[in-house]
């Protein structure tokens, strides 16, 4: 980023910020340590981050700059040069995004045996089989629409992948058509594996594209076509609801159906597009040239995904482990009666998550089961065990947040599921997401009741669990499962805001105790007390924490700052923020876990939570934030999710006042150290 986004402002641009974190991870695509088939990996989660970048952030921008409407931070930068850097930064990092493709990750792929053949690399050995695929798999799904007045140009799905065609030649109507649009079947792979006998002794992929592109004719008998050009429009995809909506389900599938075609905000198109027709394209969007982006090569490498038989060109097995005392406990009731579990994902495994809700469904004791479920799907373990639970006569309330982004069509699947098993399905509060992760657990011991809780940083989703750090802690502490009880209340029963023991919740408590918390280190600090404070969470915008943080640095206070991508921050300035230094970890597991640490005196107040330092966590979401009591598991997480994580020298980044990030390497004499590769070393009994 340049100079100009911080000249007089104490605070990077948020769309900036963000989009240096793609590029951070881009740089893990160039990375000639890593195994070859993760860096094709990192460049197509590059490709998806990219994606929902413009779908959500270009997109807002350019819906702010048509209003004339800017909403703006302090010393914010205006939205037409934000969308202006933004581009220049963009197209510079898509194609050297493109150069790592083509010169680097697939000639040593084709140096090893594995072959992606675009049109160009087809050969006649090819022919016959391309020709028999395109018969029976192509043909008869694919739809050729030819541009004329009565054909005008078509609404185009969000992400779809489309060819523009040349043609000359009159049509069985004697029409002169000189221009059709294919778009490419939706059902059909983007990348298909050739079969042996075609291939020979290599492993050959061929692109739906290159397919499409050489049977092109066949399409358009009787007539000639003279091109044929691949290309993609990306389109607006947030969602807005009106706040005093009747239905909130019913009112998400009406808004579902036009984020497909909303408002295009990118047009990709191959580089040999002659330039009439990239204009025409242009055109037909309402895009300029700042919005266009001529690709060298496949278009959308998101949809690279296929099958290889190649495990040393990948990171090697890891299986996560189960903590000794679940190991050896028969019953995690029991056990929780005695300790406190933490489990940290994906290190540890997800499994004693779900193991408690199929204990407590089975359990004759148990009489209700509460849970928040954010990004769980239709085909989760966890929804499957609460729907057994209400069949089974416990008291399921499933509180589902219907708009978790991208998620919103199979949130509404899980909630159909759970209302037929005979849960119910609360929908949580319009206007404010429920981003809190809580299980509560009641039993009935000895005439008495008793509470279980889960409290976590991330979402009741298996397949995240093995992808994204996160914590979970699973205790009995009377007032934490007093307050977690108060919560749910909160949610389904609509009354006034709780008053919680332990816990700090949003939109009500946290972004409030958080400011103190700072203030009292602060204090702590004047006093010629330690003081100190490690913060680690996804992104850091709130403009009122930022300047409690700057105050803080002032004063001598000590901050670290662990964020793995959105930071509007400025650290290292001298009498502002020259105490503070802010670090992101970028490696095999997308970080993900909320730990806040103040050291208050010697007292050392740990935190988890789920919310981010972003307006939107703290003053629009309901989330939690836990305080960590006991010692054993307050030493484990600072010392393994924080410390672990601030001596990194393999994966980190820091952030420096400019706004450029440099990657840290050991320094002479100094260990190699990978906080996740750490992690994955510890020796758990299975």
């Amino acid at each position: 980023m340049d100079d100009f986004q911080h000249s007089s402002s104490t605070y990077f641009n948020r769309e900036l910020s963000l989009f240096e974190f793609n590029r951070r991870v881009l740089a893990q695509a160039k990375n000639s340590e890593l195994p070859l088939l993760e860096r094709l990996n990192f460049l197509m989660i590059f490709s998806r981050n990219l994606d929902e970048f413009f779908e959500i952030r270009v997109a807002g921008l350019m819906k702010q700059y048509d209003l004339n409407n800017v909403v703006r931070t302090p010393d914010a930068i205006p939205t037409e040069i934000v969308l202006s850097e933004l581009s220049r930064n963009v197209h510079q990092t898509v194609a050297e995004q493109y150069n790592i493709l083509n010169y680097a990750i697939l000639p040593q792929l084709q140096g090893l045996g594995i072959h992606f053949i675009q049109h160009k690399d087809i050969l006649e050995k090819h022919k016959n089989w391309i020709a028999e695929y395109f018969v029976k798999q192509v043909q008869p799904v694919v739809t050729p629409i030819s541009l004329d007045p009565s054909h005008p140009f078509p609404r185009l799905v969000n992400k779809s992948l489309n060819f523009i065609v040349s043609l000359e030649g009159k049509d069985a109507f004697g029409r002169e058509i000189t221009m059709a649009i294919v778009p490419a079947p939706r059902s059909l792979p983007r990348l298909i594996k050739l079969p042996q006998q075609v291939a020979g002794g290599s492993e050959e992929h061929i692109f739906l594209s290159a397919i499409i592109q050489e049977h092109i004719n066949d399409l358009f008998p009787g007539m000639k076509a003279t091109g044929c050009y691949a290309f993609r429009v990306t389109r607006n995809a947030d969602l807005t609801l009106a706040e005093d909506i009747d239905d909130l389900a019913v009112a998400l599938k009406d808004e579902l159906s036009s984020r497909r075609f909303g408002r295009a905000v990118r047009l990709e198109v191959n580089q040999e597009c002659p330039q009439e027709i990239v204009q025409y394209l242009l055109d037909q969007f309402d895009l300029d040239e700042q919005q266009l982006y001529l690709i060298d090569g496949p278009i959308n490498l998101s949809r690279l995904t296929t099958d290889f038989a190649y495990p040393e060109l990948k990171y090697s097995a890891f299986s996560p482990t189960v903590p000794k005392a679940i190991y050896k406990a028969k019953s995690l009731f029991e056990l929780l009666k005695k300790e406190d579990v933490l489990l940290h994902h994906p290190f540890d495994s997800f499994n004693p998550v779900i193991n408690l809700l199929k204990e407590a469904a089975k359990d004759p004791n148990v009489l209700a089961i509460k849970q928040t479920l954010y990004r769980s799907g239709p085909d989760s373990e966890i929804v499957q065990v609460l729907a057994e639970a209400a069949r089974n006569g416990k008291e399921v309330t499933a509180v589902i947040e219907l708009r978790a982004r991208f998620d919103e069509e199979s949130n509404i699947t899980v909630a159909n599921i759970l209302q037929e098993a005979g849960a119910v399905v609360v929908y949580g509060i319009v206007g404010y997401k429920t981003h809190a992760k809580m299980i509560l657990v009641v039993r009935r011991e000895e005439n008495e009741l008793v509470r279980y809780v889960h409290l976590g940083t991330g979402n009741y989703h298996a397949g995240n669990a093995k992808m994204y750090t996160d914590y979970g802690l699973m205790t009995t502490e009377p007032d934490i499962c007093e307050d977690v009880h108060k919560m749910f209340q909160e949610l389904t029963g609509m009354g006034r805001m709780a008053k919680l023991k332990k816990l700090y919740h949003a939109p009500f408590t946290l972004h409030a105790e958080l400011l103190k918390l700072i203030e009292q280190e602060i204090e702590f600090a004047q006093a010629g007390q330690p003081a100190r404070i490690i913060i680690k969470v996804n992104a850091l915008t709130e403009p009122q924490l930022i300047a409690a943080l700057y105050k803080a640095s002032s004063a001598g206070v000590k901050i670290e700052l662990i964020i793995r991508s959105i930071c509007c921050l400025i650290p290292q300035v001298r009498g502002l923020s020259e105490n503070i230094q802010v670090r992101s970890i970028v490696g095999r597991f997308l970080e993900h876990t909320r730990v806040y640490y103040f050291e208050h005196g010697s007292e050392g107040k740990l935190f988890c939570a789920s919310a981010d330092w972003m307006g939107r966590n703290l003053f629009s979401r309901v989330e939690t934030c836990f305080p960590i009591l006991n010692k054993k598991v307050k030493k484990k997480i600072f010392e393994d999710g924080l410390i672990n994580y601030l001596n990194d020298n393999q994966g980190a980044w820091e952030l420096q006042a400019t706004g450029e990030w440099i990657q840290l390497n050991p320094a002479e004499g100094q260990t190699e150290h990978s906080a996740q590769a750490y992690l994955m070393s510890q020796k758990i009994i299975k």
